[in-house]
């Protein structure tokens, strides 16, 4: 699946409403909360298993699924895309590494 399919997809599932203020809060605490699942998932798999199962390698992707769809209505409302937000990360690594400053701390590094 091409991200642009995904991005017009999630739409059918878009519950959220009011002022651009209320829906750019809202997709960032799911976000969070969503990326705490994620982390959850894998404290129980640290305290728990040994090695990862079939059962806690998909509970964790559907975790990441939920991630992803706060991901991708964030980047549609701020009018932006999946592809420019992963295009502006690989060039942000790349001068990162350039600079060898890949690193470290601070996001202007």
């Amino acid at each position: 699946m091409r991200f642009s399919e995904y991005e017009s997809r999630t739409q059918e599932t878009v519950k959220y409403v009011g002022d651009f203020e209320r829906i750019l809060s809202y997709l960032g605490l799911g976000l969070v909360g969503e990326g705490g699942e994620v982390a959850e998932k894998i404290k129980k798999f640290l305290r728990d298993e040994m090695e990862m199962s079939e059962s806690y390698r998909d509970g964790i992707l559907r975790e990441l699924g939920d991630v992803l769809w706060y991901l991708t209505r964030m980047s549609v409302e701020l009018g932006s895309s999946l592809e420019e937000v992963a295009e502006k990360n690989l060039e942000k690594l790349s001068s990162r590494r350039e600079r060898g400053v890949i690193s470290g701390s601070g996001d202007d590094r």
